[in-house]
């Protein structure tokens, strides 16, 4: 690793797990935290970069100027070549606000740089990192979080989940997992033991 290149490190999950909540515990530690979801977000705006791409490709998903999310979901559906061709709208554009994200990091000073990317391993993300963080927990725990929120459904669940690898799977990948099950105070100190073990780790490289 170049000295002055900062750690870029995975943060990942399926849907329920915690991450948002994780993301924002690297940054309470200082991290800068690049959010692949706040992405997509900002390109759905108004003046965003996917929004006449989208229109044109999914009509009338776009409403005053802005992606209609739940039009646009219910075009895409489980229609895989839909699903496909959205991906190849958004995914270069968020690449390249993530490049931009590190960049400006990087030019701060930062020596670690948190991308939280929900579909990091699905996407082969995980081989352009130093080091990958899972956060998890227990099934149960999982679907009682999701299925609480507005419009959610089982099946619209089970759909979601048929997207993303298995949690398992993603745990046996991890550098770390962070065990989200059991509190906020539980999951922050395992967060800020691995930021205390990625910068000890960075120092003795550089």
């Amino acid at each position: 690793m170049a000295a002055d290149r900062p750690l870029l490190v995975g943060l990942t999950g399926s849907i329920g797990m915690g991450k948002s909540e994780t993301a924002k515990m690297f940054a309470r530690l200082g991290v800068p935290v690049y959010d692949a979801d706040a992405a997509v977000h900002a390109l759905y705006e108004p003046g965003g970069g996917a929004v006449g791409k989208i229109a044109e490709a999914f009509p009338g998903s776009v409403r005053d100027g802005r992606v209609d999310r739940a039009e646009l979901s219910r075009q895409v559906g489980g229609d895989a070549a839909a699903f496909a061709k959205l991906e190849a709208i958004v995914h270069p554009l968020v690449a390249a606000a993530q490049r931009a994200f590190i960049d400006r990091a990087r030019a701060g000073g930062a020596d670690l740089i948190v991308l939280d990317i929900p579909l990091l391993f699905e996407t082969g993300g995980d081989a352009r990192m130093d080091a990958v963080v899972v956060v998890s927990a227990p099934q149960e725990t999982q679907r009682e979080r999701v299925l609480s929120r507005q419009g959610m459904t089982p099946d619209k669940l089970d759909r979601i989940l048929a997207r993303q690898m298995p949690d398992a799977e993603k745990r046996a990948k991890a550098h770390f997992v962070v065990e989200t099950g059991e509190g906020l105070d539980h999951a922050f100190a395992q967060v800020r033991k691995i930021v205390m073990e990625l910068r000890a780790r960075r120092a003795e490289t550089t």
